[in-house]
């Protein structure tokens, strides 16, 4: 492994020079009296920073849907092209519809966009998929007319009879809620020609290209898959360095005994609070006290006013441990808070959803929700810590956009979103600085015997963050490897 020397690095407002080493920050020293490398960067004053840690995404669905139809320009559009260029009895997958800006989706609307074709559209949320008639045939969930779901769902579970949204005659309209894994486990293996049905494992290395130019050494997987083979293509992308980059997991609570197959650590449980069907209290908390038994802190997706107070009610009752934390906090009420601070919670937010998806929610939420849309401020005022993440691809996978958005916490189109203050420029970007374990702790710092996870940028840091930008990162490494070069 080769070794670096930083010369005239700007670190917490000083120049000095780093000089890294067997995947180590080896010194740290005024400039000229640190030894030199086989690899000399000057970096002629550019600030430089911890990597950069995300700590929610999905890295398995970034590069599915880096291989899939975008409809963000508009649905019907989007799919009729795709249907008019696609080879007979290939299949569309379609990614980031929205209902506010696309309308009502079912099946006999993509039937009519693409006739006799399996198409499968994703919701910008990733919580919901809409399938065509075909796509249902494939996977045996098209019978029409009888209206017993169990009919439907014989050997499946009550959780997949929930998530098959039916007419008032008992057909399936095509939308599925929260059925990700049960829908891959279904995709038919190959076409009625004999071809391949199923695309080739998606593309890691692009994905993990990607989150390094934006200084990214470090993510947290929160896909709460139920099985451990879920991760395999997770390992052999890490081990082979196509994904360069520490990789955190979480998976379901049917792992919460699991140990993370290496070199994947493991994180929190995640636990889900579906809107469409959410859970009883009694199972929140056997959730949450099966997780805490095994000796591990959960991630608890809440959206919804509703979601966020049945998990609270839970974790009085069951109590909680250090690392414990709220996913998403989309609708934060204040009378919220105290609890938050009272469990030692951390929540971790997507700020960039604001300005992505601000006019939206603006149209379309309750009003009285309007303003408690992903605080940021008053959680950090209240004692509780806040980590930054982009929930990525359901959300724009820029970190530096989320700081900005943090910042400014306006809609595209420019009108204010949420009752909260934006956070000043320092405070953005640590967000995205805390320990993997501690989202929202102290930052991580360079110093001596720290892991060489370093993100270069090529103007000090109070000019980089004036408008934050993933176009100042020019060099990025992980584990004292360089993973990007601008």
């Amino acid at each position: 492994m080769s070794s670096f020397l930083l010369r005239h690095a700007e670190v917490d407002g000083s120049r000095v020079d780093v000089r890294i080493e067997e995947g180590l920050i080896a010194m740290v020293g005024p400039p000229g009296e640190v030894p030199s490398a086989d690899v000399v960067i000057d970096c002629a004053g550019g600030a430089l920073l911890p990597g950069l840690h995300d700590h929610h995404l999905h890295l398995l669905a970034m590069a599915a849907a880096a291989e899939s139809v975008d409809v963000s320009s508009g649905l019907d559009d989007s799919v009729r092209a795709a249907h008019a260029q696609s080879l007979p009895g290939a299949a569309i997958r379609a990614v980031h519809y929205d209902e506010v800006r696309d309308g009502p989706l079912d099946r006999w609307r993509l039937d009519a966009l693409a006739p006799g074709r399996a198409v499968r559209v994703q919701h910008r949320s990733g919580a919901l998929w809409v399938l065509s008639s075909v796509a249902l045939e494939q996977i045996e969930a098209a019978d029409a007319g009888v209206p017993d779901a169990r009919e439907f769902a014989t050997g499946e579970s009550a959780a997949v009879e929930a998530g098959i949204e039916r007419d008032h005659l008992g057909r399936p309209t095509g939308r599925l809620f929260r059925l990700d894994e049960w829908l891959g486990h279904r995709l038919p293996e190959r076409l009625p020609d004999g071809t391949p049905a199923r695309a080739a494992p998606p593309d890691l290395a692009t994905v993990g290209r990607r989150l390094a130019s934006y200084g990214v050494t470090g993510v947290t997987d929160c896909t709460p898959a139920a099985v451990t083979s879920y991760f395999d293509p997770l390992v052999d992308a890490v081990r082979s360095g196509a994904l360069p980059l520490t990789v955190w997991i979480t998976g379901g609570p049917e792992l919460s005994e699991a140990q993370a197959p290496l070199p994947l650590r493991r994180g929190p449980v995640k636990l889900l609070m579906t809107d469409h069907a959410l859970p009883s209290l009694d199972q929140v908390r056997q959730e949450l006290g099966r997780a805490h038994r095994a000796g591990r802190a959960v991630a608890v997706h809440c959206v919804s006013r509703a979601g966020l107070l049945l998990a609270l009610a839970a974790w009085h009752e069951v109590g909680s441990i250090p690392g414990d934390r709220i996913e998403h906090a989309s609708v934060t009420p204040l009378e919220a808070l105290p609890s938050l601070q009272e469990l030692s919670l951390t929540v971790v937010t997507q700020p960039a959803f604001i300005a992505a998806r601000g006019d939206g929610y603006l149209a379309a939420v309750e009003a009285a929700d309007i303003p408690d849309l992903y605080r940021c401020a008053s959680l950090q005022e209240a004692g509780v810590p806040v980590g930054g993440s982009t929930d990525a691809p359901f959300g724009p996978d820029d970190p530096w956009y989320a700081m900005q958005a943090a910042m400014e916490r306006r809609a595209a189109s420019g009108a204010p979103v949420g009752s909260d203050r934006g956070l000043a420029p320092a405070t953005a970007l640590q967000l995205f600085l805390g320990p993997p374990e501690r989202p929202g702790g102290p930052p991580r710092r360079i110093t001596p015997g720290a892991p060489a996870d370093l993100c270069l940028l090529d103007v000090p840091l109070d000019t980089a963050l004036h408008q934050p930008s993933s176009e100042h990162v020019v060099a990025t490494f992980a584990g004292g490897k360089r993973t990007y070069t601008a």
